[in-house]
């Protein structure tokens, strides 16, 4: 239980099919005492939200203290991407290496069968085999998040939301006055509120920090940044520099300090090599299905095939800014079937013709 709505109405409709619910949070992170954030997860407060709530439904609730582990598996390795030139997802990795995990452990000492949570995602069960679908609402599936989950997590997972939209989970906490139902949501990551990734790391990696050049696409420096931490693979506000014509940040040299700014035709890729990959436990490679290379990304048709050190995708048509440090899931439909951590992209040079065609 985050202290929030979603998690707050999974525990209200598991309690009214008849389950035995007890409440767990896990405290992450904690926040300055100022009032400057609004909107936080799995702070001291939230876990006092979620207390309410379990006092007001009648089940017990109990707080374990994470903040060692979140930071060993979550904010140091997003500092340490960003320092190396990439984007990185900590909301997969604290999926997997922090709340999932640590539930099911929690779990089996609580002498649990099944574990709840309030991601908008679905499971279907078939047999002995669970599989990861994406959840009914599409502006809040979280499927994506949770695709390297093996069989065996699945099978004691449970998604009480996965068929619901976010508009009635909201009415249903209203109905059921429950505390905190009318709490908004954060649209950052739970540890940077205020949406400052690059004044969030070089907080962190002050004496990590590197400055060096910005360059054109002719090679040519056209400005100094003070860190590569400051820059995505496709950015293209905020760039420090302005060059009279659309350009976007089209390479990352992290060990040169070299930022390399470009039109939109430099960020379309054909290829992607994956680590850290993934797959449902019936699904093996080759594999041809959509492949979505982002969180809010729109799926596209791909071929994945096996390599030494993990996969490679093959797009169909280009894809454009396919960045290092952000995952690739496969779907098939809505079945997730795995995915894997971006590790390098092969971009390729489109005609004229076709590069006009794209939209800044």
């Amino acid at each position: 239980m985050s202290g929030g709505v979603d998690s707050s109405v999974a525990a209200a409709r598991l309690l009214e099919q008849g389950h035995d619910v007890v409440g767990v949070t896990l405290h992450l992170w904690d926040y300055p005492d100022d009032g400057s954030v609004k909107s936080r997860c799995c702070a001291p407060e939230d876990i006092h939200d979620a207390r309410r709530v379990a006092d007001a439904l009648g089940f017990p609730h109990y707080a374990f203290d994470r903040r060692e582990l979140f930071q060993r598996e979550v904010v140091q390795p997003f500092v340490d991407g960003y320092l190396d030139g990439e984007t990185p997802s900590p909301c997969v990795r604290c999926n997997r290496g922090v709340k999932i995990r640590e539930l099911m452990s929690l779990a089996d000492r609580l002498d649990a069968s099944l574990v709840a949570t309030g991601h908008y995602a679905r499971l279907q069960r078939d047999g002995g085999r669970t599989e990861l679908h994406r959840g009914r609402d599409a502006s809040k599936d979280q499927s994506y998040f949770l695709h390297m989950l093996d069989g065996a997590t699945l099978s004691r997972l449970c998604f009480p939301l996965g068929d619901s939209d976010k508009a009635e989970v909201r009415a249903e906490a209203l109905r059921l006055d429950l505390p905190g139902a009318q709490k908004g949501e954060s649209q950052e990551l739970c540890f940077v509120p205020t949406g400052r990734y690059d004044a969030f790391v070089g907080e962190r990696a002050k004496e990590r920090l590197r400055p060096g050049p910005i360059v054109d696409d002719t090679g040519k420096v056209v400005g100094q940044h003070a860190g590569v931490h400051g820059f995505t693979i496709g950015q293209r506000r905020n760039l420090g520099v302005a060059l009279g014509k659309p350009s976007y940040v089209v390479n990352i040299d992290a060990a040169q300090g070299r930022i390399e700014l470009g039109p939109v035709a430099r960020l379309m890729a054909s290829a992607a090599d994956l680590g850290d990959l993934a797959l449902a436990s019936d699904v093996d490679l080759p594999l041809s299905a959509e492949v979505q290379v982002r969180y809010r990304g729109t799926p596209l048709p791909a071929r994945i095939v096996k390599t030494p050190t993990g996969a490679r995708v093959l797009f169909e048509k280009p894809v454009q800014a396919v960045v290092p440090g952000q995952f690739a899931v496969f779907y098939a439909g809505t079945r997730v079937l795995g995915g894997g951590l971006i590790q390098k992209a092969d971009t390729v040079a489109l005609e004229p013709a076709l590069s006009a065609e794209l939209v800044p």
